[in-house]
């Protein structure tokens, strides 16, 4: 590609508000995502110390060839941005903190607005968010919280695919049986309270903007966004849990563990963890990065009927 034609391709990209694509010989092959801590569950008889990070996060994207660098809560922003500039992505995981007054949503607002700056100056970095990590980049971008409730608490759905996501960068890659599967049976697992409705989606111009819908659910009485991806931003989130299904054992309504879902979860993963690979922020330091990996830390078992079968715990 001539040095003309490359610079029209960036110009045409950034016009279209679409994320600038990346060669794969450019790629980086040991891509570390940071997932969020957050504040431990009240109740937990198994929490040591004061934040925690389910284990079925980090074992969804290390299946994708990524690892993992916990980012925990009480620490000051120079520290955070340190670890951007470190980091290849970031993951908001599940679970069940204030989105506005926590640590969890804190550190987020950080990092989104780290992530914006960085990608408005052509530094490429991802973020995905799950279930609470959708909820979250919703109240982020919309300065709100346009969350209602619905009655979604454990319950397995197919997707409703909406037309945008044939063109979505998220599921292009997806085989078209998985694709089917994912619309006709139910093996997304849903365990959350609150949605973003369709109608509040559409009634708030910073949302309709900024993130373009690729599948819905509804409850029986409310349409909710089930998965979405932003237009110019490499951010994408699920209300759904893909990590559930191969990495969750609790026996409760909404688990499944069919091989359709177990690729879903792998596809999910692999697709986020491709992004990743087009960042190239690095430790500086073989030492850094050494400290700052998951691996210095050792998962606590919770039981077979806990939430999640393990937490890593944190200071």
């Amino acid at each position: 590609m001539s040095s003309t034609v490359a610079v029209l391709a960036v110009l045409a990209a950034c016009l279209c508000g679409v994320p600038l694509p990346v060669e794969s010989s450019h790629l980086n092959y040991r891509p570390i995502i940071g997932v969020l801590a957050q504040e431990n569950i009240v109740g937990d008889i198994h929490a040591q110390g004061s934040s925690y990070i389910a284990a079925s996060y980090v074992k969804y994207l290390e299946s994708a060839g990524a690892r993992v660098a916990p980012i925990r809560t009480n620490r000051t922003d120079e520290e955070y941005e340190k670890i951007f500039n470190s980091i290849n992505g970031l993951l908001l995981p599940g679970g069940d903190v204030d989105l506005q007054t926590s640590q969890y949503s804190r550190l987020s607002k950080i990092f989104y607005d780290l992530a914006i700056k960085a990608n408005d100056a052509f530094d490429y970095f991802p973020i995905w968010g799950t279930c609470q990590g959708l909820q979250q980049m919703t109240v982020l971008t919309s300065s709100r919280n346009l969350l209602t409730l619905t009655d979604t608490r454990a319950v397995a759905l197919p997707l409703i695919f909406t037309p945008a996501s044939q063109n979505s960068r998220l599921f292009k890659a997806f085989p078209k049986d998985l694709l089917q599967s994912l619309s006709e049976e139910n093996i997304t697992a849903n365990f959350h309270s609150w949605s973003l409705s369709l109608q509040n989606y559409s009634r708030n111009a910073k949302l309709k903007r900024f993130y373009k819908v690729l599948t819905t659910n509804t409850d029986g009485k409310r349409e909710f966004i089930s998965t979405m991806e932003a237009n110019r931003y490499p951010f994408y989130a699920v209300q759904w849990h893909p990590e559930k299904s191969p990495f969750e054992w609790v026996d409760k309504s909404g688990m499944v563990h069919s091989a359709a879902s177990v690729r879903a979860s792998f596809y999910t993963a692999h697709f986020f963890v491709s992004e990743a690979m087009k960042n190239h922020h690095k430790f500086s330091s073989a030492h850094e990065e050494e400290k700052a990996l998951i691996y210095n830390y050792s998962p606590v078992f919770r039981g077979l009927n806990g939430i999640f079968m393990q937490n890593y715990y944190f200071d």
